[in-house]
């Protein structure tokens, strides 16, 4: 069966240029998602769970399915498991095709390109910082109040919560340094 699926985006606001492409295509039933947002995706979702081996989802460009390398990768994983197909016909991708799925392959190894770029940006981040003499990660309580959390606890007169009302460290916070 062919499925369609469309969300509005900026050239599109209304899917109409989406709902003539897919009737072109014969789409046999078509989800619309309400909104263009890349949270709730409900009608995705809904159609994912219930494609059937065998069946094709077709959208006119890729951002309508996904809104990030990693969604994509995930998106096409599920369609992949449920033993489906894909086709995204601005991009000329269907995975139909004896070509098709070298396409997920290579959207994966992106995705982990992405990942690491992000990860050694960071991490390059962090040196220089570091070699600046900037202290990285949260800010340390001040040392005053640690002490004065861990009297009001050892006292068994506060509530954890009182505790951190009065000093601002949290239960957690206190556990640690308690531990040490």
């Amino acid at each position: 069966m062919l499925i369609g699926y469309m969300r509005p985006y900026q050239s599109d606001v209304n899917c109409e240029v989406q709902l003539q492409q897919l009737t072109e295509k014969h789409c046999e039933k078509v989800f619309v998602e309400e909104h263009s947002s890349a949270k709730k995706r409900t009608e995705l979702e809904h159609l994912i769970n219930n494609l059937k081996q065998g069946d094709k989802l077709i959208v006119t460009k890729l951002y309508i399915l996904a809104d990030s390398t990693l969604h994509l990768v995930e998106v096409l994983d599920a369609i992949k498991r449920k033993g489906a197909f894909f086709q995204s016909l601005q991009e000329e991708i269907d995975t139909s095709s004896p070509h098709g799925y070298p396409f997920h392959d290579m959207v994966e190894t992106l995705a982990a390109f992405q990942r690491d770029v992000i990860s050694e940006n960071t991490k390059r981040g962090l040196y220089k910082a570091k070699q600046k003499g900037v202290t990285t990660g949260r800010p340390r309580k001040p040392d005053e109040n640690v002490q004065q959390a861990i009297v009001m606890y050892e006292s068994k007169q506060y509530t954890l919560a009182e505790i951190k009302a009065e000093t601002g460290i949290s239960k957690s916070t206190l556990y640690r340094y308690l531990e040490q």
